[in-house]
């Protein structure tokens, strides 16, 4: 079942067409990435699904009804790019008054307040201002007062932003946990590598419109270009053959694209019959890097092969 579903989105800024006629579903329980160069229209979208902004033209379903801004609001966390925190006040109030505006009783929310800030190793900072918090301190803070209130739909813009591979790795975990949880997860960064450890579906947005929609094992076998790594005992110089083109070849690791209609069986075949041992054969998939490159600026060919050694 979609928790949320885009019916031909537009929004136009002057003569700007900030998004352009976009539509997908995201399943409940999914983590969502929303991918896209800085003006692709992510932030506006963002917006338009929070109730921020209005569309032009077409329509939200939010839980299998017309979104409806001042009821679904409370249902919703964003955590948005910027940082949206009160820099004199301390950050257990904050928090706590923050959640509270999310419907949540004084007793709840400090609750529950007190639950993130231990999950998060956060205990200590009750007091603190936010002002005297690093760019890494901050950033956990935003993401507790987007989660607390326990929402449907969370939506994080660069969540990972200024944390430490420590903090960043906690994160990661917890935004697995709310999806297991049943919540719904909308991801947008820019970090390509990222996604591909986090999310399960991807929407890759350019210059207002979607162009590319679907899961990120999906979306990688539809780019393949029947690229694969081979790793034997000894491999000659020279590999003439019909059934693979050499892309690159480093002692005994060979990097090989299949030719005409040739079978990944041809080239163990082909090896057999040298009598060379193959210690360890496999596709290489272009990375979603390799993928958001060749859709967004125009690229003709992947460049997955430049990545092994």
């Amino acid at each position: 079942m979609n928790l949320l579903e885009l019916y031909n989105l537009k929004k136009y800024f002057a003569t700007q067409k900030a998004v352009d006629d976009v539509s997908f579903g995201i399943q409940q329980g999914d983590i969502f990435g929303l991918l896209g160069p800085n003006g692709a229209g992510k932030t506006t979208l963002l917006r338009m699904i929070t109730g921020i902004f209005y569309p032009d033209s077409g329509s939200i379903n939010f839980n299998g009804k017309p979104f409806n801004t001042l009821k679904d609001a409370e249902k919703i966390g964003y955590m948005p790019e910027e940082r949206g925190l009160y820099k004199k006040m301390k950050i257990g109030e904050q928090a706590i008054y923050l959640a509270r505006l999310k419907g949540l009783s004084t007793a709840d929310a400090t609750e529950k307040v007190k639950h993130w800030f231990s999950k998060l190793e956060m205990q200590s900072w009750w007091n603190k201002k936010v002002e005297d918090l690093s760019k890494g301190m901050s950033q956990k803070l935003q993401f507790v007062t987007t989660v607390v209130h326990d929402p449907k739909l969370i939506i994080l813009d660069e969540p990972f932003s200024g944390l430490d591979p420590v903090n960043a790795n906690l994160i990661k975990e917890e935004i697995f946990n709310l999806a297991k949880n049943g919540s719904t997860i909308i991801f947008s960064t820019h970090r390509m590598e990222q996604v591909e450890e986090i999310c399960n579906h991807i929407v890759l947005m350019n210059k207002g419109k979607k162009i590319l929609d679907g899961t990120v094992n999906g979306v990688k076998q539809e780019f393949k270009e029947n690229i694969y790594q081979l790793k034997a005992a000894m491999l000659p110089e020279h590999l003439m053959t019909d059934v693979f083109e050499v892309v690159k070849l480093n002692n005994n690791q060979l990097l090989l694209k299949l030719l005409h209609e040739s079978k990944p069986n041809d080239v163990l075949q082909y090896f057999i019959q040298k009598n060379i041992q193959v210690e360890s054969f496999t596709e290489v998939l272009p990375t979603l890097n390799d993928i958001f490159i060749r859709q967004v600026e125009g690229t003709e060919t992947a460049r997955t092969f430049q990545h092994i050694n």
